[in-house]
C-alpha cells in the first residue's frame, strides 16, 4: 500500500475534495451568471452617511493647534503671496455679537482671504461654512481642512433645512460664520446671484450681516488651478447691515448681494462703509473686546 494512502495526508486532501465538491454544487444552483430577475428592485445608489457637525475642531486643545497653524502658516504665507490690501477692519472691530461675514466667492483663497482680514478676536470665534459634497467627500481631507480653517459642512444639494439649523444654533453659540451666499466658486470671477440663506440666517438669530468683497482671489487661484499665484488683492468689507422690521428674507438678501456688489466699484462708498470720522470711531477699543464673553 502506498505510503500517501492513509494518514492525515489522505484525509486532508478526501476534506478538500468534498469543499470542492460543496462550492461547485451551490455555484450550480446560484446561477451566477444568470441575468436579475424583473421582480428584483434595481440596485440604488449608496447613501453617504451624514457628516458630523465637527464639534472637535471648536473645543480644546484643537482650537489652540490651530492657533499656531494658522498664525505660523496661513497668514504668513497669504501675506507673503499676495500682500491683501485690507479696507474697512474697523467695522469689525466694532461687532459687539456674533455676525455673518458674506462674500463673493470666485476662488479657494477666498477664505484664507476672509480670515487674514479678520481681527485677532474675530478670527478665532468664526467658522467657516465648506460645500459637503466637495471638501467632506473624503474624510481625511474634511478633517485636515476643519483643523486648519474651523470650517463645518453645509450642503449644496439638499436638506436646507437641517443645513440652516446647524448655521443658526453656531451664530447663537458666539460664533461668527463665513458664508458665500453664491453657493459655489464663479466660473469667470463675476458674482453671481446670492441664495437666501444670508437673509433667513440674520432673521432667524438678529445676527448682523458683514458684506466683503474680494478682488483678485479669481487670478490667484480660479477654477480647475491647484496652486496659488501671486497677484494684488483687496478685501473691502462694509458695514454691518441688518433686516428692517418687514423686510423679507429674499428682499434682504437682494439688498446684501447690492452692498456686495457696490463695495466692488472704486472709489469708497460712504453709505456702505461710511464716513472717515465714522471709520475713526469704530476704529477706537471697546471697553470689552469681542470674544471675551462666553
Amino acid at each position: 500500500m502506498p505510503w500517501y494512502s492513509e494518514g492525515p495526508l489522505t484525509r486532508l486532501g478526501d476534506l478538500a475534495g468534498a469543499a470542492l465538491d460543496d462550492v461547485s454544487r451551490v455555484r450550480k444552483g446560484w446561477h451566477w451568471s444568470s441575468p436579475r430577475p424583473h421582480t428584483w428592485p434595481e440596485q440604488g445608489a449608496v447613501v453617504p452617511p451624514p457628516p458630523s457637525d465637527l464639534g472637535w475642531a471648536r473645543v480644546e486643545p484643537v482650537r489652540s493647534i490651530r492657533w499656531l497653524i494658522q498664525r505660523a502658516l496661513l497668514l504668513p504665507f497669504t501675506e507673503v503671496m499676495v500682500h491683501p490690501k485690507v479696507e474697512g477692519r474697523e467695522w469689525v472691530k466694532q461687532l459687539k455679537r456674533p455676525a455673518i461675514f458674506a462674500a463673493n466667492h470666485s476662488s479657494h483663497a477666498d477664505t484664507s482671504l476672509i480670515l487674514y482680514s479678520l481681527t485677532d478676536a474675530a478670527r478665532d470665534r468664526t467658522v467657516v461654512a465648506a460645500a459637503a459634497d466637495y471638501w467632506f467627500k473624503h474624510p481625511v481631507l474634511g478633517n485636515v481642512v476643519s483643523l486648519f480653517l474651523n470650517t463645518f459642512p453645509f450642503s449644496r444639494t439638499g436638506g436646507a433645512q437641517g443645513q440652516l439649523h446647524s448655521s443658526s444654533e453656531l451664530l447663537k453659540s458666539g460664533w461668527n460664520l463665513v458664508l458665500f451666499p453664491e453657493g459655489s466658486r464663479s466660473p469667470d470671477g463675476r458674482i453671481q446671484e446670492f441664495k437666501p440663506g444670508v437673509g433667513f440666517l440674520a432673521r432667524e438669530t438678529g445676527a448682523p450681516v458683514v458684506p466683503l468683497h474680494i478682488q483678485g482671489a479669481f487670478q490667484v487661484m480660479p477654477r480647475h488651478q491647484r496652486l496659488p499665484v501671486p497677484y494684488p488683492v483687496r478685501v473691502r468689507i462694509g458695514r454691518p447691515m441688518t433686516p428692517e422690521p418687514k423686510e423679507d428674507t429674499r428682499t434682504f438678501t437682494a439688498r446684501v448681494e447690492k452692498a456686495v456688489r457696490t463695495l466692488e466699484a472704486e472709489p469708497r462708498k460712504t453709505e456702505l462703509q461710511g464716513t472717515w470720522i465714522e471709520r475713526w470711531r469704530a476704529s477706537t477699543p471697546r471697553e470689552l473686546r469681542y470674544g471675551d464673553a462666553r
